[in-house]
């Protein structure tokens, strides 16, 4: 039984095979190939291309036809689309986290490690103690003299 569909496979091509996978021609040495798998996992470029090299010395050509593949199967990103952007309506979407320090949602990257436990609760202390130093300044404000006669003057 085979499968026969002409589109498909090319609209699955450009459609980045519903992972967000491109070739990353505007960032790419080659062929963009390295530049899209970093783009997708979410490292910097120079690690994917460095891991290739890497590959390509232990493996020898095996490498370097992964990379030709890669070549032929990865469509080049679309102009204007941004990696780990929300994709069309119906693709399959990148699962997302939470960045606690840029208090917005991303892509989730294996390769991301989270800090450890004592760095999250130091961090969530330090927020405590700056909310609980301006509850105190607004109490000393509110108690003082000097909030009496600016209520007193706004009720002029």
């Amino acid at each position: 039984m085979s499968y026969r569909n002409p589109q498909s496979f090319g609209a699955r091509k450009r459609a980045g095979w519903g992972m967000d996978l491109y070739r990353n021609t505007r960032r790419s040495r080659i062929a963009g190939v390295c530049a899209g798998i970093a783009d997708y996992w979410d490292v910097a470029h120079w690690v994917a291309r460095l891991l290739f090299i890497a590959a390509f010395l232990f493996t020898g050509t095996l490498a370097l036809w992964a990379y030709l593949a890669g070549w032929l199967l990865l469509a080049p990103r679309p102009r204007g689309s941004v990696p780990g952007a929300v994709m069309e309506e119906g693709a399959p979407q990148r699962p997302m986290e939470y960045d606690e320090r840029r208090h917005d949602y991303r892509p989730q990257n294996p390769f991301r490690y989270s800090e450890s436990a004592s760095v999250r609760l130091e961090r969530a202390q330090e927020r405590l103690d700056g909310a609980l130093r301006r509850v105190e300044a607004m109490e000393r404000y509110v108690t003082s003299r000097r909030y009496q006669l600016n209520n007193a003057f706004s009720r002029l």
